[in-house]
């Protein structure tokens, strides 16, 4: 009776490819701007700039003055890449450490709840926004940056994006 399934009923189930490219440039643009901006006022804010080298120097980082600096520099750096859509997936690698980091070294130890169960935790681990910006840098970075980036131009001066037949 159903040998080839209705066009509705296919969307519903398998997606529409058609349109990946708005989640794509959405994502990658919104994360672009949240870390250029974070990273823009952590170097010109000279309060917020304070608060990062206090923040390092509490969790025990070593050359915190010049780790702040680092960390602010690659927070508005990667972040004008992505939004540029430039060198995407290597911006989106380096910000996934820089929250690794910043998981391991701070948000474990002041935002989870200490003594509370492993589905808890859990429940509190994946509610940092750090791991929600981690995944969609491990999606970014398997999809590309789409077809309205720098990387997507270069690649297609480059003849990269011709698929073989």
């Amino acid at each position: 009776m159903f040998t080839q399934p209705s066009s509705l009923i296919k969307k519903i189930l398998i997606g529409n490819r058609s349109w990946e490219w708005v989640p794509i440039l959405v994502a990658r643009v919104s994360l672009g701007l949240f870390f250029s901006v974070s990273g823009y006022n952590k170097l010109f804010d000279p309060e917020k700039h304070a608060d990062l080298i206090n923040l390092m120097s509490e969790i025990g980082m070593p050359f915190h003055k010049f780790m702040a600096l680092v960390l602010a520099s690659i927070e508005f750096f990667g972040g004008l890449l992505l939004i540029m859509g430039l060198l995407s997936t290597l911006a989106a690698i380096i910000l996934s450490i820089v929250m690794i980091v910043a998981i391991a070294t701070v948000e474990i130890e002041h935002a989870i709840p200490k003594g509370i169960g492993p589905l808890d935790w859990m429940s509190w681990f994946l509610y940092l926004p750090q791991v929600l910006y981690i995944i969609l840098f491990i999606w970014l970075i398997t999809t590309g940056p789409g077809r309205f980036s720098l990387d997507h131009l270069i690649a297609d001066k480059l003849c990269l994006n011709r698929t073989a037949k």
